[in-house]
């Protein structure tokens, strides 16, 4: 079956209040037709899914800052589409559905961890980006760090103000997380530990000034990262998940859940770590109760031994090969002065993919 028929069938099934009632189903507000009219349209706070009554508020108090919240949920889902191509779960998302990764996110596990902690910081990249290019009038460059300036340069240009966009994410994506259970804290737990990664990646970034390209002075600025290097870092973080166990315990407000690592051998998960509470599926087969799509059909690596091989990835089901034609530029001349003049090939490659 094919994966956007699959979709559309766990769509279907994801239609009841049991997938949506803990789920951050503003996502949506990324995918489909509110993001693609963001641009031309004003955005209309109360027709976005899934607001509690403070991310309500906040929506309609910032307006100017909504757009650059959906661009950085939808850096997020990239970014995470990206780290997992070659793993079995390589982050779907379903468009017919407010709940856009499907029951996935309903158990609490490290792909439940991830996924909380790119989206969160990617809306502090995209919100922290988009002020320093002046889009929006209650925020601009940061005047804060900048301290006195090293020898051979100075500062200029405008420094990224990540500390606002973690602001923004911190107060706009963890509304939500106010109930006094377990799932809420380590939702909490770990959009902090995708926005503290921002925040330990921020780096100075120079530019050169002199006659003839020369570098007599350096003019600095504060900037974050490619949010590639953001990924990779919490892929890493990802594979190396503390796992924790669930404990009770009364307070003046009731009873409260808190999250406590599992094996006192390992070291305590700190606030750059990811931790979860509940194993993942193995994401072999099609599962409408887990949100697997199974991996059929899936193009494997005939070479590897990772989990992007065909041995791993296909579950041990064996994999087909067909041949695939591809036009590609070829031969190609750079003529003086100045531009590049190319061929085209028919080159053949071999496709593997899942049986």
């Amino acid at each position: 079956m094919e994966t956007h028929l699959l979709g559309l069938l766990l769509g279907l099934l994801l239609g009841g209040t049991r997938v949506l009632a803990g789920y951050p189903i503003w996502w949506s507000l990324a995918l489909g037709p509110q993001y693609s009219s963001l641009g031309s349209q004003p955005l209309l706070c109360g027709s976005i899914p899934g607001l509690v009554p403070k991310q309500l508020r906040f929506c309609r108090n910032y307006i100017e800052i909504m757009p650059s919240v959906a661009e950085g949920v939808k850096l997020g889902i990239q970014e995470c589409q990206h780290q997992f191509r070659g793993r079995r779960w390589n982050c779907t998302t379903i468009d017919d559905s407010l709940a856009i990764f499907g029951p996935v996110l309903d158990k609490a596990t490290r792909e439940s961890a991830f996924v909380h902690a790119i989206a969160s910081a990617g809306v502090a990249f995209a919100v922290t980006r988009s002020c320093a290019e002046g889009t929006s009038t209650i925020c601009g460059c940061d005047s804060h760090h900048k301290g006195p300036p090293g020898e051979g340069w100075k500062w200029g240009g405008c420094s990224e103000d990540a500390d606002f966009g973690v602001l923004v994410s911190r107060e706009f994506a963890d509304a939500r997380e106010n109930r006094p259970d377990a799932r809420s804290a380590m939702n909490k737990h770990n959009n902090e530990a995708g926005r503290t990664t921002i925040l330990d990646h921020m780096h100075l970034k120079c530019k050169c000034h002199g006659l003839s390209g020369s570098c007599e002075v350096k003019t600095c600025w504060w900037a974050q990262p490619d949010f590639r290097a953001i990924g990779d870092f919490l892929k890493d973080k990802y594979d190396s998940a503390s796992e924790m166990v669930v404990e009770k315990h009364r307070e003046s407000r009731g009873w409260v859940e808190t999250l406590r690592a599992k094996y006192a051998l390992f070291k305590p998960p700190t606030e750059r770590d990811l931790v979860y509470y509940e194993n993942s599926p193995n994401f072999c087969e099609p599962n409408p109760e887990t949100g697997s799509f199974g991996t059929r059909d899936r193009t494997c690596n005939v070479t590897s031994h990772g989990i992007d091989g065909c041995d791993l990835l296909c579950c041990g089901r064996g994999h087909n090969t067909r041949t695939e034609k591809r036009r590609e530029k070829c031969h190609c001349i750079f003529h003086w002065c100045c531009y590049v003049s190319c061929q085209e090939c028919v080159r053949i490659y071999d496709v593997h993919t899942c049986k």
